[in-house]
């Protein structure tokens, strides 16, 4: 068993630095299905003694070797585990995210509001406000403290249409501050976003995100089809 433990980790080592590589295409199309679990774990932001558990606990499952715990006893276990982990890392992204936030706020031009919103009017555009209820046409670009680029219509090429009570209370009060015609970038404290669920994979419990936003048009009301919906 030790053996087996020692290999798997001395594997695993391996891979992380690069020395085994896909090749075939089927090796690199499970590759891809590595990448797909392991982005589906990286909010959890586990530690290499933690992540060597979890491939331990994979390689068993997958060669059907003895279970070294009882899956009914420790599987109930998990999504405790799951709540907790969630909240470190909220906690832990808050504070970096206040740190960035309070940076932001003192650029020129950028104004905050009682909810923790920043907010600045980066082009004027012309006509009335979007009120919370209107739909409304925008550009956006969203992007993590980091820089990282979690979603974007300008990337896809496509304006997206929604309501307003439809989206993240960061959006829903940030869009009525710019006119029709107009451009807005937003510093959404996690409070006022995706909160200490996240949106996984791309968005981490406690994220603080950053969103540009062209508002092309107020529309008449109608089902919205997407966005950055609220979540419960």
């Amino acid at each position: 068993m030790k053996l087996k433990l020692l290999l798997l980790m001395s594997l695993s080592s391996q891979i992380a630095f690069g020395a085994v590589k896909p090749k075939s295409e089927d090796e690199k199309t499970l590759y891809a299905l590595g990448q797909l679990s392991g982005r589906n774990l990286g909010g959890f932001k586990l530690t290499k003694k933690e992540a060597q558990f979890v491939l331990l606990g994979i390689e068993d499952m997958i060669s059907k070797q003895k279970e070294k715990v009882e899956l009914k006893v420790y599987g109930p276990k998990v999504r405790d585990w799951v709540q907790k982990r969630q909240l470190k890392v909220a906690v832990d992204t808050k504070k970096a995210g206040k740190a960035f936030l309070d940076k932001a706020a003192g650029e020129k031009g950028v104004k905050k509001t009682p909810s923790g919103l920043l907010y600045k009017i980066v082009k004027e555009g012309k006509g009335k406000n979007p009120t919370a209820t209107d739909r409304v046409k925008v550009h956006y670009h969203g992007t993590l403290t980091d820089g990282t680029v979690f979603d974007s219509s300008v990337e896809r090429g496509e304006p997206i249409s929604f309501g307003l009570n439809q989206v993240i209370k960061c959006w829903t009060e940030g869009m009525q501050k710019v006119k029709k015609g107009g451009k807005i970038k937003l510093w959404c404290p996690s409070d006022i976003a995706y909160g200490d669920r996240g949106s996984p994979p791309k968005i981490d419990p406690g994220a603080t995100l950053v969103f540009e936003v062209e508002l092309l048009d107020i529309e008449a009301a109608k089902p919205a089809p997407h966005a950055h919906k609220k979540t419960k």
